[in-house]
C-alpha cells in the first residue's frame, strides 16, 4: 500500500500511502505533496491533509494545520497562500486549526480520525 518512486541511480523513495491518496477530479491528489507545502510556511509546526467527500469533485482534499506557538493564524490566508502555491489539480477545499493531530501509539497520524472529524462537524460534501 506504500507510493513510492525510483530515482535516476535505482533508489527508491516511499512517500505517501495508497490509501490515502485522494482522487479529485479524476486527479490522483497526494497528501504528502500538499503537506510539504504547508509546512515551508512559517506558522505551521505540523500538518496533515486527508480526503473527504465531494459532490462536485468525488473527494477533495482539506489540511488540518497545528500553529507554531504564539503565532496567530488566519485560515482564510493560509488557505489562499497555499492554494497559489499548489497546481490547479491539487489545490485544497478546506483548512482547519487545531492544538494537534491525533496520532497512534507510534506516532503515526491518525487521519481516519481526522475525516471523521471534519465530517461529523457537517463539513462534508460542501466542498
Amino acid at each position: 500500500g506504500d507510493v513510492g518512486r525510483f530515482d535516476a541511480e535505482g533508489f527508491l523513495t516511499l512517500f505517501d500511502r495508497k490509501k490515502d491518496m485522494v482522487i479529485s477530479g479524476g486527479f490522483n491528489v497526494y497528501p504528502s505533496d500538499l503537506e510539504a507545502v504547508l509546512l515551508q510556511h512559517p506558522a505551521v509546526a505540523d500538518v496533515a491533509v486527508v480526503g473527504v467527500p465531494s459532490e462536485r469533485w468525488g473527494e477533495t482534499p482539506v489540511a488540518f494545520v497545528v500553529p507554531r506557538d504564539g503565532v496567530a493564524l488566519a485560515n482564510a490566508e493560509l488557505l489562499q497562500w497555499a492554494n497559489a502555491q499548489l497546481g490547479k489539480t491539487q489545490r485544497l477545499g478546506d483548512l482547519r486549526q487545531c492544538a494537534e493531530l491525533p496520532r497512534s501509539a507510534i506516532g503515526k497520524v491518525l487521519k481516519r480520525e481526522l475525516r471523521a472529524t471534519y465530517a461529523g462537524n457537517g463539513a462534508a460534501d460542501k466542498t
